[in-house]
């Protein structure tokens, strides 16, 4: 199945007032969904969530790990766009530090249960948490009805999909290899990691990017204190941020005519000032030149210069850095470039070899543990979660052309097999990214979802023609 993305059938579908809207995920976007639409008036909203713990903070934001920072500075992370002081006066109410800081993901968490919590006591009437999970959507007589596990139907105006990420997908190395659960962690967030292990043995971790360094950390603060190899294509894992730098000068134009070029510009422009400050610079804009390159462009960016931009636009906090490379010092944690070309379960652990970047001759490597650390994926076709494959099959969603998410149109909309955008379906978050790219992080998500609400509660399309 494969879909170019370059055609939508028919007209745009004609925006209309929403009274009721079903948000379905209760993670970072679909709570502050539901957060913006409650500040509208006769609005009623229904957050539903199949996992309650995860209830106002999803995934990312859930972790009781003192050790898992954010990754962007606390001064940026208030959840609302026109309120960007909102996080940093939650911390001063509380005694806690703003300036520079690096909180940690937990206490963001607990930020966002209490402006969930916030919103419930001021606007209760107009607010549903449901604890079920959404098994189909239809959408018939002017609005769209989904079937719950437990609830049975449930009809609104609108229902946005808020579902986050999906799980990391499996290498074909090791989906072949008959691991037993104990061996293999296909989801480092949906199980211990370190239980079990002893003190001579070694862990795996296929990635090294941020879901790694997460799992790292968790590794160590968990009582392993084995080795731990982290091995990805090209071995990069992401840089540090560094304090003490002049403020960000926006850039409001193209800075490169073409989005390949973006990295030559910043290897350029960091000549005369730090690299991280050329890098962020650009994030007004990265979005627009993601927009004006075709669907070729986007792909060689993705295989060529991904994993380079990624390292650097996505860093970590000084005190993750410094711990990442005290584990380095301690030859507890090693990196490595290669390619895993076969695994093989043995007795008593695993058997992976693999090749480094560059060479021909592959070596063993024997590990109690293997950590699929490759972070989200957006390819929907591989997809195990029962909506995304119940939508799929019904042909009311798609993936998007390069497979990083939801096909949708420019409003949010999602398209279905046939090119047409969804009446009554729209979709937020990460697996946007295909329309959008930098659609993963707090800052770039509170302003699409700001949009968003915006326009299911005050614009009218009439004509085709969007206030």
């Amino acid at each position: 199945m494969k879909f170019d993305g370059t055609m939508l059938q028919g007209p745009r579908p004609r925006f209309r007032t929403a009274t009721r809207v079903a948000i379905i995920g209760a993670g970072f976007s679909g709570t502050l969904l539901a957060i913006n639409l409650l500040e509208q008036e006769d609005v009623e909203v229904l957050l539903i969530e199949r996992d309650r713990r995860r209830m106002g903070a999803g995934v990312a934001y859930s972790s009781h790990d003192a050790g898992h920072l954010l990754n962007v500075r606390a001064g940026n992370m208030s959840a609302f766009p026109d309120r960007p002081g909102h996080f940093c006066d939650w911390l001063a109410a509380r005694g806690l530090g703003c300036d520079k800081a690096f909180g940690s993901r937990a206490t963001y968490g607990h930020y966002l249960r209490e402006t969930l919590a916030q919103a419930m006591e001021k606007y209760g009437r107009r607010l549903q948490l449901i604890d079920d999970e959404v098994l189909d959507i239809e959408e018939r007589h002017g609005k769209v009805t989904l079937g719950l596990v437990n609830g049975g139907l449930v009809e609104a105006d609108k229902a946005v999909l808020a579902i986050g990420n999906l799980p990391p997908h499996d290498h074909p190395a090791i989906a072949g290899a008959g691991l037993t659960p104990w061996r293999y962690v296909g989801d480092p967030w949906a199980s211990p990691l370190a239980e079990g292990l002893r003190r001579h043995q070694t862990v795996l971790v296929v990635g090294t990017g941020l879901t790694a360094i997460d799992v790292i950390l968790r590794l160590a603060s968990n009582g392993f204190d084995g080795k731990i190899v982290a091995m990805s294509r090209r071995g990069l894992r992401p840089h540090r941020h560094v304090d003490g730098l002049a403020p960000v000068r926006p850039v409001l134009a193209k800075p490169a005519p073409e989005l390949s070029e973006l990295v030559r510009w910043a290897r350029e422009e960091a000549k005369a000032v730090d690299w991280r400050l050329a890098v962020d610079s650009i994030r007004p804009i990265t979005q627009m030149m993601w927009a004006s390159a075709d669907a070729d462009k986007r792909a060689r960016f993705l295989r060529h210069l991904r994993p380079f931009w990624d390292v650097h636009r996505h860093r970590l906090a000084p005190e993750v850095a410094d711990r990442i490379d005290g584990l380095i010092r301690d030859r507890r944690l090693v990196f490595r470039a290669g390619k895993i070309d076969d695994v093989v379960s043995e007795p008593d652990s695993v058997a992976v070899h693999w090749r480094p970047r560059g060479e021909a001759r592959s070596q063993r490597l024997d590990v109690a543990r293997i950590v699929n650390c490759t972070g989200p994926q957006g390819d929907l076709l591989r997809a195990t979660d029962p909506l995304v494959r119940r939508l799929l099959k019904q042909g009311l969603i798609r993936p998007d052309a390069l497979r990083l998410g939801l096909d949708i149109d420019r409003d949010g909309h999602v398209i279905n097999r046939d090119g047409r955008p969804a009446e009554h379906i729209l979709a937020i978050g990460p697996m946007t990214r295909g329309d959008l790219w930098e659609v993963v992080a707090v800052p770039d998500i509170r302003t699409q979802v700001s949009a968003l609400a915006r326009r299911l509660v005050n614009a009218h399309w009439t004509g085709g023609e969007g206030l």
